[in-house]
Parts: structure tokens; sequence; C-alpha cells
């Protein structure tokens, strides 16, 4: 049995993305900013894409940017900003940011940038009242990372974005992992900058987009042909977008009934190994990306025996299950996860996180076959928690 739990890395493409890519392939090859029939056709085949994209977040089309994918529309929206100033300024971000954004803002504090990380609460929440206090004068942009993608927890955009829009403060959402799980209205959202990622949401990988609400001016950070309203220049990956255009609309159409069933199978794996002492739940299970699950693993006398998150997820890939684990391994040695650790996790308990993320393929029999499988290798890698329950 062959089981990917893996949905929140990436998504199998949809039949009918690949089936538009194959189209854009064959028939649509021109380049979209030639005045030609082949040109044209492609412009006409991007075009439509990126009112698919618009409608996923009720945008206007033209403000919909094509990107390489999430990172670099993340990227954009930062550094597109940033290079607005001669001067370095002051941003805020959360402490619980995805590295697509926790990396330029790093970058940007080493040019002189004064950088504010939000503090998070246990569940890894933001209190609104945290980010009033960190306004300054010279606060130029905030982003705020809408579903964290390794321990689920939604964050309260709204609130947020209407701070930031009382004061005249530019406001960025990384909505990666939020896009096509859940409604996104950039009309009724005071949200001025918006990341989307294609192969998040079964379309194919090397395409994204980041909205820019009209009026918001950006520095683009590629000098060439001006394409992209000239925020992003380069010959656009057509089939890429088309594909993500396809999913896009797919998603929008799917997303009532599919978020529904994606709740249940969520919380139906949370409650099946609810009982299990060596899992500790991590993130907020109410304000929560609806397929997401995450769990630190743990002893009740802090002594875990060396079973960590990675082990977990090598043992499960035995038995033909896919999932992650928030920590990284470099050098040799295994490095706490920075986002438990921003949540106050120990170092210990940072090292033992996982996550499984369902999507469109997921059943009950693979959330109770998994579960299982879970708690049987725990017990044979944690024997003294084993027996503790018995």
């Amino acid at each position: 049995m062959q089981i990917y739990l893996d949905y929140s890395a990436t998504t199998p493409p949809r039949p009918e993305a690949i089936q538009a890519m194959q189209k854009a392939l064959t028939q649509q090859w021109g380049n979209p900013s030639s005045l030609h029939e082949w040109g044209q056709r492609a412009a006409t085949a991007l075009e439509l894409a990126r009112m698919q994209v618009a409608s996923l977040i009720n945008a206007l089309p033209e403000s919909i940017i094509f990107t390489s994918g999430g990172t670099e529309a993340d990227n954009l929206a930062i550094m597109g900003i940033a290079r607005l100033y001669p001067k370095p300024q002051h941003m805020i971000i959360s402490s619980v940011e995805h590295s697509a954004v926790a990396e330029p803002t790093r970058q940007l504090e080493q040019w002189g940038w004064e950088i504010t990380r939000l503090p998070v609460d246990k569940l890894g929440r933001i209190h609104p009242l945290d980010l009033q206090e960190s306004l300054r004068s010279n606060t130029v942009l905030i982003s705020i990372i809408y579903g964290q993608s390794e321990v689920g927890t939604l964050q309260p955009i709204e609130a947020l974005g209407k701070i930031a829009r009382d004061r005249n403060i530019m406001f960025h959402t990384d909505a990666v992992q939020v896009a096509g799980k859940l409604q996104v209205d950039v009309q009724k959202l005071p949200v001025d900058l918006l990341s989307v990622s294609s192969h998040k949401l079964y379309g194919p990988q090397g395409a994204g987009a980041l909205y820019v609400r009209p009026g918001v001016e950006l520095v683009p950070m590629l000098g060439g042909g001006g394409q992209e309203l000239k925020l992003r220049s380069g010959t656009q990956a057509l089939p890429a977008i088309v594909g993500f255009g396809v999913a896009a609309e797919l998603a929008l159409q799917e997303i009532d009934v599919e978020t529904a069933r994606l709740i249940g199978l969520r919380d139906r794996l949370f409650d099946r190994l609810a009982h299990v002492p060596s899992l500790v739940p991590t993130g907020d299970r109410y304000y929560r990306l609806p397929h997401h699950v995450s769990f630190c693993i743990v002893s009740p006398d802090g002594y875990t025996g060396g079973v960590t998150g990675k082990t977990l997820v090598r043992q499960l890939n035995l038995a033909g299950i896919g999932i992650s684990s928030g920590s990284a391994c470099s050098s040799g040695k295994l490095t706490p996860s920075p986002i438990l650790l921003a949540m106050g996790y120990s170092k210990t308990m940072a090292v033992g996180g996982i996550r499984l993320s369902l999507g469109r393929e997921t059943t009950e029999s693979d959330i109770d076959w998994t579960a299982s499988a879970i708690e049987q290798i725990l017990d044979r890698l944690m024997p003294k928690v084993a027996l503790s329950r018995r």
C-alpha cells in the first residue's frame, strides 16, 4: 500500500492541468510578447490563466503577476518594497515565517534594515496587540504568513491587515498553504500583496503568482524585457502557468466540498492518535489549515531514546507512507525546527516534529491505516512509553 500524506510539500498535477500543459507545448508554444499569430495564441492562453488565478482569490486579472513559484512571489513582495527606499527602514514579520520570507528579511537586516519578529503563543498564533505595539514611524511593510506550513496554524490576517491599513502600512501575506484550501477574497481582506503557488493546489511546479493591489508600487528584482507589467521580466513559462490556471479554476469550483471533506479526515486522524502518549499535537486545532495534522514525538519523562521526526519519516516510508518532519539535518547533526522553538518547545521536542498533510486522494482507510502504522512503530521504537499505557 502506498499512502501519500505530504500534500503541503507538493501535490500531484491534476490530469486536466497536464492536458492543458500539453496543449500549450504543442499548440501555444509562441512567445506571448510576439504580435504574430503564434505569439497571440500564447498570449491568449496566458491571459486566460491570469483570469483563472485571479478568480481563485477574487482579484482583478491585472493585479496577478506570474512568478516561478511562491518563493519568488514572497521575495518580490519583500524586496520590491525594500528597494523603494534609498535608506534602510523597518519591517515586521512573524517568528514563524516560511524561509522564503525569513531569509530575504535576514538579508535586509545585514544591509541595515530593522526587522521585528513578532512572537507567537504556544499554538503558533500572533496577538494583534503585539503587532500594534511593534509599529514605528518608519515601518514600511508587514509580512505575516497566512497558514503555517509546519504546524498548520492560521493567523488572524483580517485583524492584522486592518491594523496595517489603518496606519497606511503595506501588508503582505504568504497564502501558499491557504489558496485553494480556504476561500480567499482580496476585495474583503485588507492585504496589499499576497503570494500563491501552483504546485500546492494540483498545478505543476515552477509557477506561482503575487497579487499586487492596484496602486501598490514595487521595484522589480529582474531587469529585462518588462513582462508582467514590468514587475517580472523574462518570457513567461507558459505551459506551467496554463496548468496553474486550470488547477486554480478547479480548486475554486470544488473548494467548499473538498475543504469540508479534508477537515473531517484531519480531525479523524487527530482523534485516532489522541491516545498515543508519545505524540503531542502542535498548532491550533481550531484556527487551522483544513488538510494539516502535526505532532511532536516526546516521552513523558523527556527521554525519547533518540527517536526524532526524521526517524518516524524514515520508518513510515519503509511502510509505504509519505509524511514530513520539521527539523533539518546539517553536517550530520539534526537542527531543531525554528518554528517549534519560536512556539516555546524545547530543543528535544523541536527535533521531534512531524507533519501529515492530506489531499484529494486521501481516504478514511488511508487515515486509519496510517494511524495504526504510527502507533505500532512508536510502540516498537519507544517500548517504555508503550508499556506505560498498558
